[in-house]
């Protein structure tokens, strides 16, 4: 690890993030910056702040980065973010930590929907937008008309920058954007009480919780005493401090308007929050922590998460006795992106596990993947569901998501499920087959509105619940990938009533199958389940049934046959009483086995129900 220094008063510094919708090309813009400004000689590999091996795999920006860059004797610190919806948090951390953003959009695509989305989130935080059009340098790309959809849908009426970030064309004339365009951070008096924003944070294994922050106030150098704001019973004592270079970099301080990492021998990840403000002691006031509170007055920005979780599974280890060593590994992963939520829960077909909530499911997937491959930690993942609010005769409402809570039938009043406003981007070809979609999945039309004689955004509502599972592969195949989703949580409604269906294996219960839908559709999604079921749980040497129960009665049923030895064999000819004999024993054996004959279901199985087929 290599020393840096702190930049001299004539050094000013510029805080800003890259927003786009997904495969927009932010990361390969990122590129160029770091090899523009020095930072690094040569990428060693395509979307080079991409490090973790999933996001090589899938092309995706998965994790905001912070990296500090010179340009002209000006410090640029950038946070490059993702652009799926499902990585939203991400996002809204970096914007905390930056003036301005740099919003790109692909000249061969134009407008998509999470640009939109984006852009609102950077408006309402109050930052500046530097517009720019990236990829001019394709075949069949649209400059005159994605800068008029910038005008026309965005309503930004800056001239945008036109760059190549493959080739490198124009970003000499962006980073003099950068630093004209973007607002320097206000000023501070550096004697102030020193109070810097967490934003993000990963675990070393040798140092234990890296912290990265952006400084707002003071100067913050090794040795002093810090303090949660929301905290302030412990302290802790800065070790090392610095720059991320893109590597860690030590400094002897980090000023106001600096965005640096700090090391304070953290061992506990559950001790860290995000959105949390550290403070310092001052040299000159020495004050006690309640003391030093009262000056500080408020936290930099209210403390949590701006989004909560929309689906929810749960998350049951494959060998039992693993449960400890899941948790340990949800705790760090946690760390790194404390957008899911998990609580401990017992399922009596799974044993110990934990209920878990996640933005979307490639955010489930990705976590999932993460488990796998950083803490060899392999799960057993139960239908993704949502959060209904269940009216009942004694309780009142009551919040469930987990479907084996349900209440029983008889005792729910009134089920609400939550309602999303999704705003879909096509071109007008395929406006047919999405609003059959969107009708077929229960939606409610709000607008269709043409953003351009060739683009339309259509903006329905439906349930969650019909979205979390395949709404988004279904979509990108009816448009043959040209229409692009976003969406945002609305109110939750009664349009329907809904049912539990809870999945019986040999009379028994199987918690961790049961669901909840449409009365109306309990019986095809049943018979749809138990057909995959019936080809997945394995044989036995007794008959298997396997049936759906909904409020009380049985609605669908399927049956595995037996395995049955050829008890017959050793009869070479003679009467036929002697066969039928041996048969009538194997019959009265089976029947008799039946009876205390147990079923395992394989992980298998609750691994391919969690899809749609």
């Amino acid at each position: 690890m290599s020393s840096g220094n702190s930049p001299g008063k004539g050094v000013d510094i510029r805080n800003f993030s890259i927003i786009a919708h997904i495969d927009h090309g932010k990361s390969t813009l990122a590129d160029r910056l770091l090899e523009r400004t020095g930072a690094v000689v040569s990428v060693e590999h395509a979307q080079f702040l991409d490090s973790m091996e999933l996001e090589q795999e899938r092309g995706i920006t998965i994790k905001a980065k912070a990296v500090r860059m010179m340009w002209r004797d000006h410090v640029l610190n950038l946070l490059d973010t993702p652009g799926h919806v499902d990585f939203t948090f991400e996002l809204h951390r970096a914007l905390w930590a930056s003036e301005g953003v740099l919003l790109v959009v692909d000249a061969s695509q134009g407008i998509q929907a999470q640009t939109v989305a984006n852009c609102e989130i950077a408006r309402r935080e109050g930052l500046t937008i530097v517009p720019v059009i990236n990829k001019i340098d394709l075949a069949n790309a649209r400059v005159e008309e994605a800068q008029e959809q910038i005008l026309l849908v965005l309503g930004i009426e800056e001239e945008p920058y036109k760059i190549s970030a493959k080739t490198g064309l124009g970003i000499e004339a962006l980073l003099d954007g950068i630093v004209s365009g973007v607002k320097p951070p206000s000023g501070s008096d550096p004697s102030a009480p020193p109070a810097a924003l967490l934003f993000d944070s990963y675990m070393d294994s040798f140092r234990g919780v890296v912290l990265v922050v952006r400084v707002f106030e003071g100067v913050l150098k090794p040795g002093d005493r810090v303090r949660f704001f929301h905290d302030p019973v412990k302290e802790y004592v800065v070790e090392e401090l610095g720059y991320l270079t893109p590597n860690r970099c030590a400094a002897v301080e980090l000023r106001w308007g600096e965005v640096g990492y700090i090391i304070c021998g953290i061992k506990d990840p559950r001790q860290i929050r995000h959105g949390e403000t550290l403070i310092a002691y001052h040299p000159v006031m020495g004050a006690p922590a309640p003391e030093l509170l009262k000056l500080r007055g408020a936290p930099l920005r209210p403390l949590g998460a701006p989004l909560k979780p929309f689906v929810y599974v749960g998350f049951y280890p494959i060998q039992l006795g693993e449960v400890g060593e899941l948790s340990r590994a949800l705790e760090k992963l946690h760390l790194t992106d404390p957008s899911f939520e998990y609580t401990p829960e017992h399922s009596a077909a799974l044993g110990p596990g934990f209920r878990a909530g996640f933005l979307g499911l490639l955010h489930l997937e990705i976590i999932q993947q993460r488990l796998k491959r950083e803490y060899g930690q392999e799960v057993i993942i139960t239908n993704p569901n949502v959060r209904y609010r269940v009216h009942t005769k004694r309780e009142g409402i009551l919040e469930v998501v987990n479907p084996a809570h349900f209440p029983s039938h008889g005792e729910a009043l009134k089920v609400e499920e939550p309602y999303v406003k999704v705003k879909i981007f096509t071109p007008v070809d395929y406006m047919g087959a999405i609003l059959e979609l969107l009708k077929s999945r229960r939606g409610v039309h709000l607008d269709i509105e043409h953003t351009t004689p060739t683009m339309i955004r259509i903006i329905w509502e439906i349930p969650l619940a019909e979205m979390v599972v395949d709404f988004y592969d279904k979509l990108k195949s009816i448009s043959q990938g040209y229409a692009s989703l976003d969406y945002e949580l609305g109110l939750y409604r009664a349009n329907e009533p809904l049912s539990k269906v809870e999945i019986l294996v040999q009379g028994d219960p199987c918690d961790a199958l049961s669901f909840v839908c449409p009365k109306e559709r309990a019986f095809y999604e049943s018979r749809d389940l138990l057909e995959r079921l019936r080809e997945i749980v394995p044989r036995q040497l007794f008959e298997v049934n396997l049936q759906a129960q909904c409020d009380g009665r049985i609605i669908a049923k399927e049956r595995i046959a037996p395995l049955r030895k050829d008890v017959i064999a050793k009869c070479y000819g003679g009467d036929i009483s002697r066969k039928m004999k041996l048969l009538k024993k194997q019959k009265e054996g089976k029947r008799r086995m039946r009876m205390v004959g147990k079923v395992e279901i394989p992980p298998e199985a609750f691994l391919t129900v969690v899809r749609k087929t």
